[in-house]
């Protein structure tokens, strides 16, 4: 029997999103977004509240960068998405992480993170619905250690955290139980 919860974010999981700036005087900000997604081959939504100083700081650059986080970093990823950049000006500082300045765009790498989305700004939709930042991706990057045989981004070596927004929870990527354009094609006859 079904349950009736009424209106509740029920999409899971969400990624745990590390959101990189440089503010105006070169200081890195990093926010934590679970509420973004692909929506292209080349292309990332963003659904965040434009007073976020994040925000603020892709409109100026028109660059930020997407770390995918990691169990190892779960405390520093939490922490990013408690303090908030517009009050707490040593955010970054505190966590303890290092930023590098990407080669392709004006916004920091956080090198603990281990796969990171280069991206330009390619839209802000605005509208009485939304508010999305839309970046085009010009460079995926990751730490060789979550990378396969074949150089590929291998899930289950990364860690990747995931969030539950039922009971506030992380939780992490694990094992693979099916294989995409392949487990349900015996429906196909």
């Amino acid at each position: 029997m079904r349950k009736d919860l009424g209106v509740k974010p029920a999409v899971y999981p969400m990624p745990v999103l590390m959101i990189a700036t440089y503010d105006e005087n070169g200081v890195v900000d990093v926010m934590n977004a679970a509420w973004g997604m692909i929506c292209d081959m080349d292309k990332i939504t963003l659904a965040l509240t434009e007073t976020h100083k994040t925000v603020k700081n892709i409109k100026l650059n028109k660059a930020f960068t997407v770390s995918l986080a990691d169990v190892s970093h779960i405390k520093e990823a939490d922490f990013f998405g408690i303090a908030s950049g517009n009050t707490m000006a040593d955010k970054f500082a505190r966590s303890g992480l290092t930023a590098t300045k990407s080669e392709r765009v004006n916004a920091p790498i956080i090198e603990e993170f281990p796969i990171t989305m280069e991206c330009e700004l390619a839209e802000i939709v605005d509208t009485e619905h939304v508010y999305s930042i839309i970046g085009k991706i010009v460079n995926v990057s990751a730490d060789e250690s979550v990378l396969d045989e074949k150089g590929r981004i291998a899930i289950e070596k990364a860690g990747l955290l995931m969030f539950d927004q039922f009971k506030a929870g992380y939780y992490v990527t694990g094992e693979q139980v099916g294989q995409a354009w392949s487990s349900g094609k015996s429906l196909m006859d």
